[in-house]
């Protein structure tokens, strides 16, 4: 029988590591509630002491860019870190390519977190949930309720540190950058991307400036 794990070692365990409290209570659940060996299990994932150093200021770092297959798609990404002796280390770099090969193959993608996606963006989603015609019956305390869950799972599809990494399905990219903030020892931040797409947008320019000439011609 699997011991109860209670709120008290969860956050005991996230005070000798520093690692997150999902990540301590998983750890703590495999371990069946013993301290020691959780610590040893999110060492040996490079989870703890990483949420210590990620307040730490990175303004060093690099540029990484990507080319897909074919040259129809490119990112680049901004990826920080502490120092330049780190910004240079293999490791870091391997870790940047990572990042920009994962933001072409997810192109829900569009903020590097949860946090960056505008509130206007959020209420966009929540409206536009609120009306669809599965929820129009239900009462209304559900019905937010419902909207509220299917708007965070959109936030996640937006987001790329919630993105299962594409090389190790098993973690997330969040968690792949934690990995290596316990692995160099430093803060490692994404700071921004952009991902380009062959054509994207030509047709709506062209749509306009159909429409623009079409206007000129009935306006003679």
């Amino acid at each position: 029988m699997l011991k109860k794990i209670s709120v008290e070692n969860i956050k005991e365990l996230r005070n000798k590591t520093g690692a997150g409290m999902t990540d301590c209570k998983k750890a703590l659940e495999a371990s069946d509630g013993q301290i020691d060996i959780a610590i040893e299990t999110l060492r040996k994932k490079g989870l703890a002491f990483a949420n210590k150093k990620s307040s730490r200021l990175a303004t060093e770092g690099l540029i990484e860019s990507y080319i897909h297959a074919g040259s129809r798609i490119g990112v680049m990404v901004e990826l920080n870190c502490e120092t330049d002796f780190v910004a240079r280390q293999t490791q870091f770099q391997q870790l940047a390519r990572d990042i920009a090969m994962q933001i072409a193959a997810c192109q829900s993608v569009q903020y590097v977190s949860k946090d960056d996606i505008p509130n206007e963006i959020i209420a966009y989603e929540q409206n536009i949930e609120l009306q669809k015609e599965d929820l129009s019956n239900k009462p209304l305390d559900i019905k937010n309720k419902i909207a509220e869950g299917r708007v965070q799972k959109r936030c996640k599809e937006l987001s790329l540190m919630n993105q299962a990494f594409i090389k190790k399905t098993e973690i997330t990219v969040e968690e792949l950058v934690k990995q290596h903030i316990a692995l160099l020892g430093e803060n490692i931040k994404i700071r921004r991307f952009e991902r380009f797409i062959l054509g994207e947008g030509l047709e709506s320019k062209s749509n306009n400036f159909t429409e623009e000439v079409s206007s000129m011609i009935r306006n003679k």
